[in-house]
């Protein structure tokens, strides 16, 4: 009847406590004396409740006895079960004082105050970074150990994080989950939709500390780096010209290899690079983007409109080492 009473008549007298069964006082009072009487015959762990040591030994047994009614998910504890709920109920009790996020665990609120609070308890033991999160050092740990636990099974990549694994088996999948709202490209990874947002925003975050050039990605700043370093890390093994750019050195390989990867559609001619396709294309088409100011006469390639323009000019670059004619 206590329970629908109320009556605790069982009081602590050291927290004062109350509860309504003298066995539930009992148990309570070996918080205080720390007396653990329930002892687990496989690994000798002690607890002070019986209930304690039953639900320790699902760990042993394997047992989950609390079943998940929407997922079939079973759990060893009854609270694992509760917080689980609250996937498909969409329930977020725990509140973030400070940005007003939501949680559905407390463990995972605690995590987040560390974003606020710049606690970053955990640290890597070799280069002494300091992390939020313990599976963030133990992600960072690979990187000294050279671990990479998780693979491929299509073609055996190797990685150091589950995340990684997921974004590069897109790759097979052709999965692109990351749309742009204004021109409906997809992409695989959302780094790689926010760089090409620039393109319609025109944000240049990353600017050239010796020119003030402006760029929309971090890789375009370092190459335009080294036209003031003259760095150039790319060699061509053949002839060994030495390039500033990855795509230079591909595009050089190609006079040693003859690949002519681009085709005209209309008369099949083959070209090494893009541009040398797109000038005999206007054969075909009948463009001629250039036009002289003067006489408004139009041609397909710069070459041809700079030679025209000295008929107006006068210019004679070209001299005749014999008789010195221009």
């Amino acid at each position: 009847m206590r329970i629908h009473t109320g009556e605790k008549p069982y009081k602590c007298d050291v927290c004062m406590s109350e509860f309504s069964r003298k066995e539930h006082l009992r148990d309570h009072m070996r918080i205080h004396t720390e007396e653990k009487s329930y002892k687990c015959d496989v690994c000798l762990s002690e607890f002070a409740e019986k209930g304690t040591l039953n639900r320790h030994m699902r760990i042993h047994t394997g047992e989950k006895p609390h079943k998940c009614g929407v997922c079939m998910s079973q759990f060893a504890r009854k609270e694992y079960l509760r917080i689980h709920m609250r996937i498909h109920t969409g329930e977020k009790p725990y509140k973030c004082d400070v940005c007003v996020s939501l949680f559905t665990t407390k463990g995972s609120l605690k995590e987040h105050m560390k974003i606020h609070t710049g606690e970053k308890p955990h640290k890597c033991g070799v280069c002494m970074s300091e992390f939020t999160r313990k599976e963030h050092l133990r992600n960072h740990m690979r990187i000294h150990t050279g671990e990479k636990p998780y693979k491929c099974n299509i073609c055996m990549s190797k990685f150091a994080e589950k995340g990684q694994l997921k974004k590069h088996m897109r790759i097979h999948t052709g999965e692109k989950p990351y749309k742009c709202g204004v021109c409906m490209s997809e992409f695989t990874i959302n780094g790689n939709l926010r760089k090409h947002m620039r393109i319609h925003t025109g944000e240049k975050p990353h600017k050239c500390g010796v020119c003030m050039s402006e760029f929309s990605r971090k890789e375009s700043l370092r190459n335009h780096m080294r036209i003031h370093t003259e760095e150039k890390p790319y060699k061509c093994d053949v002839c060994m010209s030495k390039f500033a750019e990855k795509g230079q050195l591909k595009k050089h390989m190609r006079k040693h290899t003859g690949e002519k990867p681009y085709k005209c559609g209309v008369c099949i001619s083959e070209f090494s690079l893009k541009e040398n396709l797109r000038k005999p294309m206007r054969i075909h088409t009948g463009e001629k983007p250039y036009k002289c100011g003067v006489c408004m006469s139009e041609f397909t390639i710069n070459g041809n409109l700079r030679k025209h323009t000295r008929i107006h000019t006068g210019e004679k670059p070209h001299k005749c080492g014999v008789c010195i004619h221009v």
